[in-house]
């Protein structure tokens, strides 16, 4: 569902409907996207984070790695922090955040953090069908 909905929104970008910017339509998605994190905050539960905390652990190492990464890229490519914090945004928590962290370098910009995230959805959606090829590969020899 989430590979249709991106490729009808790519597909969507070069037709007459991203005319209706100008009639407020990023406004009107900011609603939604305020709406989207906070039904994803709502779910969850604070008291089984000690439960288990080696996935701490794992997940402190992974985002480490991936702030080394995005710090490197960006000093080889001198991109603006503008990009580093929406682009790690963009990568970590999709659309639902990457337009919030956008917006607050400048209004004008959420759009730039929805393309973002929407270009990682694509690419990462690829990306895993691509590597669950490869694991049943692997799982077969």
């Amino acid at each position: 569902m989430i590979s249709i909905a991106t490729l009808i929104a790519i597909l969507l970008s070069f037709t007459k409907a991203k005319n209706y910017e100008g009639a407020g339509a990023s406004k009107f998605g900011s609603v939604f996207i305020y709406i989207l994190v906070a039904s994803i905050g709502m779910k969850m539960d604070l008291t089984l984070i000690l439960d288990n905390t080696g996935l701490i652990v794992i997940g402190v190492v992974w985002m480490s790695i991936h702030a080394a990464l995005l710090i490197l890229m960006a000093k080889l490519i001198k991109a603006p922090y503008f990009f580093l914090a929406v682009g790690s945004q963009a990568n970590v928590g999709g659309a639902a955040s990457a337009p919030i962290v956008a917006a607050a370098f400048h209004p004008s910009l959420a759009t730039v953090g929805v393309l973002l995230a929407v270009f990682g959805y694509a690419i990462g959606t690829v990306g895993a069908i691509l590597c669950t090829i490869l694991m049943q590969l692997a799982a077969v020899s």
